[in-house]
């Protein structure tokens, strides 16, 4: 008896045992599928943050291209402006070059003249330009671009601008073209 008791256990020992395998494969198979859902739930956030991104990087293209695309228009709608105020003096030279080929004399040609330049240098002082007056001022290659230098014609001029061959010009306050002048030495 004792043989077959101690028989049995062994016997009772392996059905627990198999019981136990079967425990730690079910264990085992839940654990896989939670991996392999936890797996596809992990892809799933990887595209949603994906298409997230995408569609960030194609907004911000769009906007790219539309800022680029306002300010193309707003630099023809700057020149268009500009231009549309120069019209009218274009208009008066137009008129004052067929009352020159009439004009037997020279003084209203003249005046004519001298109306559509102070047209044409109030319109462009609207838009912000400045003229540069250097004469007497010590010459400064920041400012001026020396075209030649002369004897001065007083001690005091020397190193100074002595006359003014082509005007320069500010811009709201910022310098676009260089004054050339003759430097006294």
């Amino acid at each position: 008896m004792n043989n077959e008791t101690e028989n049995q256990e062994p016997v009772e020992n392996q059905a627990g045992s198999d019981t136990h395998t079967e425990q730690q494969t079910a264990t085992e198979d839940a654990a896989a599928q939670a991996e392999a859902s936890d797996g596809s739930g992990l892809q799933a956030k990887v595209d949603e943050l994906k298409d997230k991104y995408v569609r960030l990087f194609a907004d911000f293209d769009n906007y790219k291209k539309r800022v680029a695309r306002e300010r193309l228009e707003l630099i023809k709608d700057a020149s268009k402006d500009v231009i549309l105020n120069l019209l009218p003096v274009l208009d008066d030279f137009e008129r004052a070059l067929t009352a020159a080929e009439t004009a037997t004399e020279v003084a209203p040609v003249k005046e004519g003249m001298l109306l559509i330049h102070n047209k044409l240098l109030k319109n462009l002082e609207q838009k912000g330009l400045k003229p540069v007056n250097p004469v007497g001022e010590p010459f400064d290659v920041e400012f001026h671009e020396a075209i030649t230098e002369i004897p001065a014609p007083t001690e005091e001029l020397k190193g100074k601008v002595v006359a003014v061959a082509e005007k320069g010009y500010y811009l709201n306050d910022r310098l676009i073209r260089y004054a050339k002048v003759v430097v006294g030495k």
